[in-house]
C-alpha cells in the first residue's frame, strides 16, 4: 500500500511540473487534462501526507518514551504514543478505501426513472411521492433535477416519470436507488381501511456522453409521433416526439417532453447511451462475479430493496437490515442513512475481497 502511496504521490507532483511547463504553457487542453488528474488524486495526496506526519511523530514519541527518565515526561509521552497509534490505525483504513477501484460513472449526473409497477392507482401515487423524494434529497445537496419525459395517470400519479440529476457525485450515491420500492398504506379511495401493498420501480443510469459510448447510427430504427397530453389528447400538431429502437440490443427510448423534436432526439440519444453503458456494465459484472449475488449497487429488479410502511411510520431497507421510524422525514429526502450504510457495506466488501487477492 504504501509503495502505490508514494507512486500516487510522485505522480501528483510530477504533474504540477508539467502544468507549469512553458513548452505545454499554450496547451489549453493538455493543461486542463493535467489539472483534472491533479485534482483527482489531491485528497489521496494530503491524506497520505498526514499519514506521513503521524507516523514520523509517532517515532518520535516512541523514542522519547524509550530513553526518559523522568515519569512524568515518560507517562506524557505514552499518552501520544497511544493517540498517534489510533489515528495512524483510522488513516490507514481511510487510504485503503480511497485506494479501492473507482467507479468511473460515480461523478456523472444521473438519468432516473421511476415506474408504477403492481397496485394500480396507487402505485402510480407513490412513484408521485418517490419523485419529490428524490427531488428535495437533490436540492438538499445542491443537484439540480430536470424533468425529462412524464406519462401521468391521471390521478397526480405517474405511470412513469424520467428525469435527470445534475450534480457532482450524484451517481456515486443514488446508484444505491436502484430496484424495487415497495409501499404498504391505505389508499385514499379505500372506504375500509385495509392495508394496500403497492411496488414502484426505480432505474438509475449514469448519463454518458458519445465519446463514453459510440452508437452506430446504422443500429438505430428512428420513429417520430405526435406528443400526447393528459388523457390521449394530442397537444402538438407536428410530430415532436421520437421513439429510437436500438436493433441489436433491443432498446427502446422515447421522449416526448421536449419542445421541439430535434430536443427529443437529443434526449433520447443521451437516455439510450446510458442504458447501453449499463448492459455493457451488468455484463462485465456478471462475468467477473459469477454466481456470487451481490444486491449493493448492482440494482437487481426482481427484489425489493425498501419497504415504506405508512401505517408503522417505518421505512426498512432490506439490503442492510437498517430501519428508520420517520417515514415523513424519509419522504422528504433523508435517506442518507440508507445510503451511507450502503456504501459502507460496498466499501467493506471491495476492502474484504482485497484482501482475499493478497
Amino acid at each position: 500500500m504504501l509503495d502505490k502511496l508514494a507512486s500516487i504521490e510522485a505522480r501528483y507532483y510530477e504533474l504540477e511540473r508539467l502544468m507549469s511547463d512553458s513548452a505545454t504553457a499554450n496547451d489549453y487542453a493538455l493543461i486542463t487534462e493535467y489539472a483534472k488528474e491533479r485534482s483527482s488524486l489531491q485528497e489521496i495526496v494530503e491524506a497520505y501526507q498526514v499519514y506521513r506526519r503521524d507516523s514520523d511523530e509517532l517515532d518520535g514519541a516512541r523514542a522519547m518514551f524509550e530513553s526518559e527518565k523522568d515519569a512524568d515526561l515518560r507517562a506524557m509521552a505514552s499518552e501520544e504514543v497511544t493517540r498517534l497509534e489510533a489515528s495512524i490505525t483510522a488513516h490507514e483504513v481511510a487510504l485503503k478505501v480511497m485506494l479501492l477501484p473507482k467507479d468511473l460513472r460515480d461523478d456523472k449526473n444521473v438519468i432516473m426513472e421511476i415506474r408504477a409497477g403492481a397496485g394500480g392507482d396507487e402505485a402510480g401515487l407513490f412513484a408521485a411521492d418517490l419523485f419529490r423524494m428524490y427531488s428535495y434529497y437533490a436540492q438538499e445537496r445542491g443537484w439540480k433535477t430536470d424533468v425529462i419525459d412524464t406519462s401521468a395517470t391521471g390521478v397526480g400519479g405517474y405511470k412513469e416519470i424520467r428525469f435527470e440529476v445534475k450534480g457532482r457525485g450524484a451517481f456515486s450515491r443514488l446508484k444505491y436507488e436502484g430496484g424495487v420500492h415497495r409501499v404498504q398504506r391505505v389508499p385514499d379511495t379505500e372506504s375500509q381501511g385495509r392495508v394496500h401493498t403497492s411496488t414502484v420501480t426505480v432505474a438509475v443510469l449514469a448519463e454518458m456522453d458519445d465519446v463514453e459510448v459510440s452508437v452506430n447510427k446504422n443500429d438505430i430504427r428512428r420513429d417520430t409521433y405526435r406528443a400526447g397530453g393528459a388523457g390521449g389528447q394530442n397537444v402538438q400538431k407536428n410530430e415532436t416526439a421520437i421513439r429510437l429502437t436500438h436493433i441489436p440490443s433491443g432498446v427502446v427510448v422515447a421522449v416526448q417532453d421536449e419542445r421541439s423534436q430535434l430536443q427529443n432526439e437529443e434526449r433520447a440519444m443521451q437516455i439510450l447511451r446510458a442504458k447501453l453503458y449499463e448492459i455493457e456494465v451488468e455484463k462485465q459484472r456478471t462475468q467477473v462475479e459469477g454466481d456470487r449475488r451481490d444486491q449493493v449497487g448492482s440494482g437487481e429488479r426482481s427484489e425489493k430493496i425498501r419497504t415504506y410502511n405508512f401505517p408503522q411510520n417505518r421505512v426498512t431497507d432490506h439490503r442492510i437490515n437498517v430501519t428508520s421510524y420517520n417515514l415523513p422525514a424519509v419522504m422528504v429526502g433523508a435517506i442518507d442513512q440508507f445510503i451511507d450504510e450502503l456504501i459502507t457495506r460496498d466499501q467493506s466488501e471491495l476492502l474484504s475481497g482485497a484482501g482475499d487477492d493478497d
